[in-house]
């Protein structure tokens, strides 16, 4: 009835479009740019808390954004694996990848921002850094743990 030609194709595309709709894990997600212009009229008392504000959405949306990748990434195992229909769960929509980029840039343009001013907060930056790092660490050991558990 079908040729094997005609359903390699098929399959073919069917993964391609399934392998463009997961989730990008957060870590892997570069900061978009954000001008440092925005700031020029922020004092250092107001760079801190915007700071450790943006600082804070980071870690919320990196972590819905890990889940949603690692939801993506079963859902992809299950697919190929056991049961194909499961690959069309992948463009779930809750993918939070501009989100992320974005608040990236932000957190960018404030530290170019207190730098220029030099604020006194090299400190903060350095433990908001280290926290955000720390986050993304653990969350990649979290997948790797849930990867080989599969």
């Amino acid at each position: 009835m079908f040729s094997n030609q005609s359903i390699r194709r098929v399959s073919g595309m069917l993964l391609t479009t399934c392998i463009a709709g997961c989730a990008t894990p957060p870590n892997q997600i570069s900061a978009s740019y954000v001008s440092p212009l925005q700031y020029a009229a922020f004092t250092c008392e107001q760079i801190k808390p915007e700071l450790l504000r943006v600082n804070s959405e980071i870690v919320k949306v990196t972590g819905v954004q890990d889940q949603v990748a690692t939801k993506d990434a079963v859902a992809m195992g299950v697919g190929l694996i056991l049961f194909w229909p499961a690959l069309f769960f992948l463009a779930s929509g809750d993918d939070k990848k501009a989100e992320l980029a974005h608040l990236k840039g932000e957190y960018e343009a404030l530290e170019h921002a207190a730098i220029q001013k030099n604020c006194a907060i090299a400190d903060e930056l350095r433990a908001a850094k280290a926290q955000r790092e720390a986050f993304e660490k653990k969350q990649r050991a979290e997948q790797q743990k849930a990867a080989i558990a599969y």
